[in-house]
């Protein structure tokens, strides 16, 4: 027969691996927040405009006398068509071909411009900076008018389950939170629908908001428009019985194993 002290290392190898090993129970959940944490205040309507940050791609267009050229392109004008032959030309597409130009809000938050050099951007509306270039171009410019768009904008959206995370580009500047959540899939099983949070990057620091979207009331929310580099997390519900039978399946198929190989080992000693 084996001698007691034996006996005692299938107990000691589980204690081993339940504290040495520790347990994965909702380590997936991210973002938590105490009880009594103050979320920042959210207004759907004010908090519409984005403010150019830095690492932002900008499209810039210049046009003078209050925007002439452009009126003339989009007014139907005949030109050649790209096969050869006479015909009408999408002007808009070719308007973006000819004059669209793509720059990079630096770390510092300014944008390398033509003839302007460095202007700093971040930290301004578009219609903000569209109005500080026409009135830096004017200078050169009779009337200019200006045109700033974000082109790479983005939200990252957590459903509510692990492995589903998405990046959505933000095709139209007007996309809404409900919006976003739709084009990742929507809330998933494990997401609840009370407990959405939004953070949002600001000037001096992140804002964070907590939505309740569960009952008709969280529709004025729902509505909201996103920007670029928020980041909208769905916290997901808590399954203890499910992780902690994860947990402890293998070291109940551990103890399975050494308590067989015990038993054997009993057997043949005692032969």
């Amino acid at each position: 027969m084996l001698k007691s002290g034996a006996r005692k290392w299938p107990l000691l190898i589980v204690v081993c691996l339940l504290f040495g090993g520790g347990c994965t129970i909702n380590r997936n959940i991210m973002f938590k927040t105490p009880s009594d944490y103050a979320f920042d205040p959210f207004n759907p309507i004010a908090d519409v405009n984005y403010r150019i940050a830095s690492n932002d791609l900008i499209s810039f267009q210049l046009y003078s006398n209050k925007g002439e050229r452009l009126l003339a392109m989009t007014a139907g004008t005949n030109a050649v068509s790209p096969g050869g032959g006479n015909g009408t030309v999408n002007n808009a597409q070719m308007l973006n071909q000819q004059n669209r130009f793509v720059y990079e809000v630096r770390p510092n938050g300014a944008v390398e411009l033509p003839e302007l050099g460095e202007v700093v951007l971040a930290g301004l509306n578009i219609d903000e900076a569209e109005q500080k270039l026409e009135e830096a171009y004017s200078e050169n410019y009779n009337d200019p008018l200006a045109f700033i768009e974000v082109t790479n904008q983005r939200v990252l959206v957590f459903p509510g389950e692990a492995g589903v995370a998405s990046v959505v580009t933000l095709v139209n500047p007007n996309t809404s939170l409900l919006e976003v959540l739709a084009l990742s899939g929507g809330i998933r099983a494990r997401g609840d629908a009370r407990n959405i949070k939004l953070i949002r990057r600001g000037a001096e620091r992140q804002t964070i908001h907590q939505f309740d979207l569960s009952t008709i009331e969280g529709l004025q929310y729902a509505n909201a428009t996103v920007q670029a580099g928020d980041i909208v997390y769905v916290e997901p519900l808590p399954q203890l019985a499910n992780e902690v039978l994860s947990d402890l399946t293998p070291v109940l198929s551990l103890i399975t194993t050494i308590s067989s190989f015990i038993a054997l080992l009993s057997i043949v000693s005692g032969n």
